[in-house]
């Protein structure tokens, strides 16, 4: 009680404006105490306002304060634009959001939202907000504002539009007024060049944002004119509700285009603030409406202190918006991966034989490779030179149609994901384990096609070489070098699993910027453009028209892939942290190469026997962990949940047991 008696105390009405809101800040920690209780914090709220009434010369000093504060702090701010972006772009709200997480706020400050955020830090202030009844808040603003006469000045000041004669109490053009600016928001939105080329005819022809306004300042007149349980009222309002309809319809037009033609982060913002600005004139409209206001805008109220948490969220931004991104590349992925499904013994083969090809290329990426080594660049320049052996091996594997079984993981993962919808019957349960079966024995298919050949060649690389030029691919010394780093004593399991991730991100740039190429519609600028026709001649931009759309994924990942393979190692080592790549097609090689240093001997070393175990270790990561964090995103993007995993888990046990040889080998 003493802390509050201090509070009353504290109170100076003719105080500057920062020690005015720093006791406002102090009340409200006092009210919220440790935020563990609610109904605490409304108690003591009651309590405040019986030592108000009984404190002599405070009622009378809290008034005035009050007053200030109204007359200084424009509250229409805080109800119309808090929680949205200051500007209608992605990058200028996480600048924003930026410096409300990491920059220290100042009550010396006439902006309502400021103050907002330093007056309710704490989530938790929404509870007790909420339990606040009719009955307190009447008796709160009974002892804030006992006259009921409005404001002379902002009557004169907020009220030019109204009709002569007219009167409006001040927290009615308050919320007029943050309705007026959160419609002139969505209409301004709604004109922007990006939404209204995306929005469907039928939508543009209705032209809802046009007469979005002037439906607002019908109610404005009504409500003025004829009070507000009129007639006239209640059809203004019904007609803005439905023109209100017809903007978030069309709006949402935009998604159509936008899941045919590709996702923008940008766009997918601006939709996204379109939308919540749409909710946030239903809910001052039901304010403005309610018979109940003070309730009403205490409800508004809490809800804004929950926004003021997400108003500092980063991740909260980066997850709500690139949640469609996610889902487009997963679907994209879903529809590369099915190609690297297998489902009977043609395919199968036709999988192998693919792989094996892969592998052959695979082996001439190792001698290039130890040839760069052989050159003793410095370390990012070999790192450079590697990254573009790497890119340039990989992207010929994908033009002369071979597999790279490390690639598959990351593009079958959306396909198993999207499976995943609906599961209720023992039947799909089933038919979901049999795609398990035909994923892993493509997984199988490649891995082996890709180590069976790249060894092989290899060897037969080193022997020609020895043959030829009297030494093979490696000495002794990079043999013993390869026999170190591969083994499975060390850490070659930690950069296996690295390696993954290596894969899963490569992936993802690879889908994002065939989403990219899409959304900005490239495919058609290169068939039609006039310079590139002229260029190419009519059919032969046809065709590269249709050969960019089919590759551009592929050709993205590959060469991040080999870029990430290349210079991940010489610039984490730079700062110290000297993280490496174990790539199970190009380990293999490695090892081929050191055992063809090394003769007949080398099977005589432990050294060697080890790396032998670590192979096909590392594969298992490589695929395991890409395939499982594009698996995870696929489930977030398609909206999986509910997954009942035991039943999954024990359908797929069952069938190992039963056809434990269906997960190596089709059935004949």
């Amino acid at each position: 009680m003493r802390n509050l008696a201090q509070l009353l105390d504290q109170l100076d009405p003719s105080a500057e404006l920062a020690r005015r809101h720093l006791w406002l800040i102090s009340l409200m920690e006092w009210i919220r105490g440790d935020a563990s209780d609610p109904q605490a914090a409304l108690a003591r709220v009651h309590l405040f306002m019986d030592a108000a009434v009984t404190r002599t010369g405070f009622p009378e000093r809290l008034q005035q304060w009050w007053r200030t504060l109204v007359g200084t702090v424009d509250a229409t701010p805080l109800l119309a634009d808090f929680g949205f972006a200051p500007r209608a772009a992605f990058l200028s709200e996480l600048g924003e959001r930026l410096r409300y997480k990491l920059m220290p706020g100042t009550p010396e400050t006439t902006h309502a939202t400021e103050l907002f955020m330093l007056l309710f830090p704490a989530s938790t202030d929404a509870q007790w907000l909420r339990l606040i009844d009719e009955e307190t808040l009447s008796r709160l603003g009974g002892l804030l504002s006992p006259a009921p006469a409005a404001d002379p000045a902002l009557d004169e000041l907020h009220q030019e539009d109204a009709p002569a004669g007219t009167l409006l109490r001040n927290w009615e053009v308050v919320l007029l007024e943050a309705l007026t600016y959160c419609t002139s928001q969505v209409s301004a939105t709604g004109f922007s060049p990006e939404l209204r080329l995306r929005m469907n005819a039928q939508s543009l022809m209705a032209r809802p944002f046009h007469h979005l306004p002037s439906d607002l300042d019908a109610i404005r007149s009504a409500l003025a004119t004829h009070g507000r349980d009129s007639g006239a009222l209640h059809l203004a309002v019904d007609q803005f509700k439905t023109r209100l309809e017809a903007c978030r319809g069309a709006a949402s037009s935009v998604y159509a285009h936008l899941n045919e033609h590709g996702i923008s982060v940008g766009l997918v913002f601006r939709l996204r603030q379109l939308r919540e600005r749409i909710l946030r004139i239903r809910e001052l409209l039901d304010c403005l409406l309610s018979e109940k206001p003070a309730s009403s805008a205490m409800q508004l109220l809490a809800r804004l202190v929950l926004l003021a948490k997400e108003r500092r969220s980063i991740r909260a931004l980066i997850s709500t918006n690139s949640t469609l991104l996610a889902a487009k590349v997963a679907e994209r992925g879903a529809e590369t991966g099915e190609r690297y499904i297998t489902r009977d013994r043609a395919s199968y083969i036709d999988m192998l034989g693919k792989a094996a090809g892969g592998g052959a290329l695979t082996a001439v990426t190792t001698l290039l490779k130890f040839a760069i080594v052989g050159l003793a660049l410095s370390a990012f320049w070999g790192g450079f030179v590697a990254s573009l052996v790497y890119a340039g091996s990989f992207v010929l594997i994908q033009l002369m149609h071979f597999t790279l079984a490390t690639k598959q993981p990351a593009m079958t993962a959306p396909a198993m994901a999207a499976k995943l919808k609906d599961l209720r019957t023992g039947e799909a349960v089933s038919e979901f384990v049999d795609e398990v079966t035909h994923l892993v024995r493509s997984q199988v298919a490649a891995v082996l096609g890709n180590v069976l050949m790249v060894v092989p060649v290899v060897l037969l690389i080193s022997g020609a070489m020895a043959l030829g030029f009297g030494r093979p691919m490696i000495d002794i010394y990079e043999a013993e070098k390869v026999l170190h780093a591969l083994s499975l004593l060390g850490p070659t399991l930690l950069w296996a699993a690295f390696t993954g991730t290596i894969l899963f991100a490569a992936s993802l740039i690879g889908g994002w910027v065939e989403n990219w190429f899409v959304l900005y519609r490239l495919a058609s600028a290169i068939r039609y453009n006039p310079r590139i026709t002229r260029a190419l001649g009519v059919p032969r931009a046809r065709r590269w028209a249709a050969f960019m759309h089919d590759n551009i994924s592929g050709f993205t990942s590959n060469i991040a892939l080999g870029f990430m393979l290349g210079l991940i190692p010489p610039m984490t080592g730079f700062f110290g942290l000297e993280l490496e790549v174990r790539h199970v097609t190009l380990s293999a090689g490695q090892l081929a190469a050191a055992s063809a240093s090394l003769g007949w001997n080398v099977f005589w070393l432990p050294a060697w026997w080890w790396c032998v175990a670590a192979i096909p270790v590392i594969g298992a990561l490589n695929l395991g962990v890409s395939f499982y964090l594009a698996f995870r995103l696929a489930l977030q993007a398609h909206n999986v949940s509910g997954i009942d995993r035991a039943r999954i888990r024990s359908a797929i046990w069952a069938r190992l047991r039963s056809k434990p040889g269906s997960f190596f080998v089709p059935d004949r």
